[in-house]
């Protein structure tokens, strides 16, 4: 991320941990006033920033080079939609240990590292923490917790998680097929919504 783009995302975080506080002015606290750079208003969506924030891991970025063929051949297919912008559905399929997670590292890190959003989600908990800021599905998605055949996720158009979800260059679910067909579905409908 260039120097100007990290002190943005750190004025923003400065200013918000103030709010958090109860505090609006950094007067109060002795410290010089927080410029604002660029387009990074006060009013930017915390999710945004948040997954903005995440630190590149460089020892994930060199994981490409040591990816097997099956593996490459997936990520290069990914990137070429990421780079490209088209939309794409990918299903990555294999028993334990054979390196999906590798590949959902090696993917975030890259995506990241070219300042797009890439989330990582998992339907477990464990998976989520395998990957740098995982979350759960039901977290993130906002996924209600009585599904049903119809439902949509409890995000309103104009919240952080919705802008978050448009500005989105890839999303990363780990062991959907874990998930009922209902989340995946209301995620669905939600996201239709959402990107109209």
């Amino acid at each position: 991320m260039p120097l100007h783009e990290k002190w943005e995302v750190q004025i923003f975080l400065s200013k918000t941990i103030l709010r958090y506080h109860g505090s609006r002015n950094v007067k109060m606290y002795d410290l010089p006033e927080l410029t604002q750079l660029g387009d990074l208003t006060v009013n930017e969506f915390r999710e945004v920033a948040d997954e903005m924030a995440i630190k590149v891991d460089e020892e994930h970025l060199r994981l490409c080079d040591s990816l097997n063929l099956e593996q490459l051949t997936a990520f290069n297919e990914i990137m070429q939609c990421v780079i490209d912008r088209k939309s794409g559905v990918f299903f990555i399929d294999g028993s334990s240990g054979t390196g999906k997670t590798y590949l959902y590292k090696t993917l975030l890190a890259k995506v990241r590292s070219m300042n797009h959003i890439a989330l990582a989600t998992a339907s477990s908990g464990c998976a989520a923490n395998n990957m740098p800021g995982g979350r759960t599905a039901h977290s993130r998605f906002k996924i209600p917790l009585k599904i049903e055949n119809n439902s949509v996720c409890n995000i309103k158009k104009q919240s952080g998680i919705a802008q978050l979800l448009r500005m989105a260059t890839l999303i990363i679910w780990d062991e959907a097929s874990m998930a009922k067909r209902q989340a995946i579905e209301a995620l669905e409908r939600t996201m239709q919504d959402i990107i109209e």
